[in-house]
């Protein structure tokens, strides 16, 4: 693993894809699910590994290699789609089994990376050393021979949409006409099946086929342009979007002015009520401004998890 120019970062291992071989997939996939068994959260062989992936051009591949090293150790690798990396987390989490999502989130397109998941959620720093601790053996090279066909079980991608739709009125969005930036994100049909099903009037904007490495933190000029562009040609109560693995929100008013993430995390604070926030020292000050808190916590950057 430390070899192979792929490292843990902020969310998962990345790197090239060139990098990202089948072999060292393999490797960091088998490290993973031996890093369980070892704490003990993993002992029944046989049991469901969940693995999803974004639209990436290398990430069917990548998808494979995990498949092969789940079922190698005598587990069961469940192709969840092309969905979100919520939604695979999700459904880790209410089974009760890992999940695996191959995304390299909105880096470019030659990159990939690979996010773990136990069945309480991403593995924290002290997994990451876990995992790269362990010794794993390979077969075959790590090569990923052709396999049988996968099927992919729609279960993670409805209990995803259910969620949504469980937990929001059904007509809380009747009357909004929502601009729906599908780009290249992984959820771009999701989060338009959601949107209509909160009753709102769902406009799908500039799709694409292929890979767009979309910031919601740091919105390309062309991204600018587009959604102001949209505001002033058609008439929109608001224009959604998410980055490549569907993880992080993109939010414009009916201008086409997009939302930074911070600014937009203070409105879904307050939307749930919430008395007391912790944020990173980057965050807008208008979290203290606003006074919608009881008390606000700085952090630093970066999880110390």
């Amino acid at each position: 693993m430390v070899e192979s120019g792929v490292k843990f970062g902020t969310s998962g291992a990345r790197g090239l894809a060139e990098d990202m071989t089948d072999f060292v997939c393999y490797v960091y996939t088998k490290g993973f699910l031996q890093h369980l068994e070892s704490t003990g959260e993993l002992n029944n062989r046989g049991t469901e590994v969940a693995i999803a992936g974004d639209l990436r051009p290398s990430t069917d591949r990548i998808m494979q290699a995990c498949r092969r090293a789940a079922a190698d150790m005598g587990y069961t690798p469940v192709n969840c789609g092309k969905i979100p990396s919520p939604a695979v987390a999700l459904y880790g989490i209410v089974s009760a089994v890992p999940a695996i999502m191959v995304t390299g989130s909105h880096i470019p397109a030659d990159r990939n990376g690979i996010k773990f998941n136990k069945s309480a959620g991403e593995i924290l720093k002290d997994d990451e050393a876990g995992i790269r601790e362990q010794i794993v053996s390979v077969k075959d090279g790590g090569a990923s021979p052709t396999l049988r066909q996968w099927a992919v079980s729609d279960a993670a991608r409805e209990m995803y949409v259910r969620r949504y739709l469980d937990v929001f009125d059904a007509d809380c969005l009747e009357g909004k006409r929502i601009g729906v930036y599908q780009h290249s994100a992984v959820g771009r049909d999701i989060i338009l099946e959601i949107v209509k099903g909160l009753g709102a009037d769902a406009v799908a904007l500039e799709r694409s086929d292929t890979f767009i490495p979309v910031d919601t933190e740091a919105i390309r000029a062309e991204d600018v342009e587009l959604a102001a562009k949209w505001a002033a040609a058609e008439s929109y109560d608001a224009i959604i979007s998410t980055d490549g693995d569907s993880d992080r929100p993109l939010i414009a008013d009916e201008n086409g002015r997009w939302l930074r993430g911070d600014v937009a995390g203070i409105l879904c604070a307050k939307y749930l009520g919430a008395d007391s926030v912790s944020t990173p020292v980057s965050c807008n000050s208008a979290v203290e401004k606003c006074g919608w808190f009881k008390s606000v916590s700085r952090t630093r950057i970066g999880s110390p998890f």
